[in-house]
């Protein structure tokens, strides 16, 4: 398998501006699609709509947290095999723990490189290609 990017869909879901212009940057400098949303409820409008092959998810946001998100996201069959990686400014292990909890399969603590970014794509994404 080669390691050339292969144009995955993703979602970013933060409430910072920066955060998701400077993802969408990286992930278009990728090849990748990219979609974003400011929040849980604007994500959960978008997933089913776009049905990413891939999600980055903030852990705090108003009115609906990472957590509640990425929870709400897992339980609908039809995006159980997505997977989402949280962002966070933590680097807690506590955070990391109750992120596996409501399903997440990574987390990307921020700010974040291109590298890192993409490097994340890389691994999780393609696994959800096949």
């Amino acid at each position: 398998m080669s390691i050339t990017s292969s144009g995955l869909k993703v979602l970013v879901i933060d409430d910072s501006n920066t955060i998701r212009r400077s993802a969408e940057i990286f992930l278009k400098q990728g090849g990748h699609e990219v979609l974003l949303a400011e929040d849980g409820f604007d994500a959960l409008a978008k997933v089913n709509d776009y049905q990413p092959n891939l999600i980055f998810c903030d852990i705090l946001m108003p009115r609906l947290d990472g957590y509640q998100t990425c929870a709400i996201i897992k339980r609908n069959a039809r995006f159980s095999n997505v997977p989402i990686v949280m962002l966070s400014s933590k680097d807690g292990v506590f955070d990391k723990a109750r992120g596996r909890m409501v399903g997440s399969q990574d987390y990307l603590t921020k700010p974040f490189t291109k590298d890192q970014l993409l490097q994340t794509v890389l691994e999780l994404g393609n696994a959800n290609k096949e």
